[in-house]
């Protein structure tokens, strides 16, 4: 018997005013499992994930984690599912007032009534696990790199050992070198952890290397999915025109005229 999927959206609809972002997106990520979804700027994906994390209510559909209908809970179940997520942002967020290892361990602290001590312990390892040493912890994020804050943000976002992780363009803004190791990092941790994955981005470099199952959102919808190890042959013609990066196809750039 297949096992019931980990995250089940079903018919998940969005609109703001008269434009559509998401229109009836149909998605099943199985535990376990590292999805990437790739699609252009403004093609849905992040209002999808926010949608799955709870931050943005569809207009319609459905968000069913381990058998439960997200959009049917109330508050206080919607908070106790929400415990299960962890999630990397584009820019990393950061609270510039607090030290490194606080903002690792905001969720324990705040979200999970776990002390001061024990948290900082936590952080601390999670730091290192990235490749962070301890003095480091100390220090502020207006004091770190782009890939260092990138790294905290990462620590971050596994600090609560959550089931469930989602990743805003990891790679966003960091050199071809940095980005790399960031994606090492993801692979590294989220095996460790055994968690399931949906990374958004639209590096292609970054999808091959993290995903075990990749899909692309156009129009509002999931046009294909399939194993990482056929986006090169997934016989999609949207598919092949973003993953070559080629201006002529299906997909029509909107360029206004000087």
């Amino acid at each position: 018997m297949t096992a019931a999927p980990k995250i089940q959206v079903r018919g998940l609809s969005k609109r703001f005013g008269p434009k559509v972002v998401l229109d009836g997106v149909d998605l099943d990520i199985a535990q376990g499992e590292s999805l990437v979804v790739i699609g252009g700027s403004g093609s849905g994906k992040s209002v999808m994930i926010k949608c799955i994390l709870g931050l943005i209510a569809p207009d319609s559909g459905s968000i069913v984690i381990d058998g439960e209908d997200i959009t049917k809970l109330d508050r206080r179940g919607r908070e106790r599912v929400m415990g299960k997520f962890g999630m990397l942002f584009q820019g990393g967020a950061l609270f510039d007032s607090l030290p490194v290892w606080e903002n690792v361990a905001f969720g324990l602290i705040q979200g999970r009534g776990v002390s001061r001590g024990e948290a900082k312990a936590v952080a601390l390892h999670k730091l290192a696990a990235v490749g962070l040493s301890e003095q480091v912890g100390n220090l502020h994020p207006s004091e770190l790199s782009g890939g260092m804050q990138k790294r905290v943000a990462l620590a971050r976002a596994i600090a609560t050992e959550p089931e469930i992780i989602l990743f805003d363009e990891p790679t966003t803004g960091l050199d071809p070198i940095m980005a790399d190791v960031i994606n090492n990092l993801i692979v590294d941790c989220v095996h460790e952890l055994g968690a399931t994955t949906i990374t958004i981005t639209h590096d292609m470099h970054s999808a091959r290397k993290i995903a075990t199952r990749v899909a692309m959102i156009y129009g509002g919808r999931i046009i294909w999915n399939g194993p990482a190890s056929a986006i090169d042959s997934s016989g999609n013609a949207y598919v092949d025109q973003f993953v070559n990066g080629h201006a002529e196809g299906p997909i029509k750039m909107e360029v206004r005229p000087l």
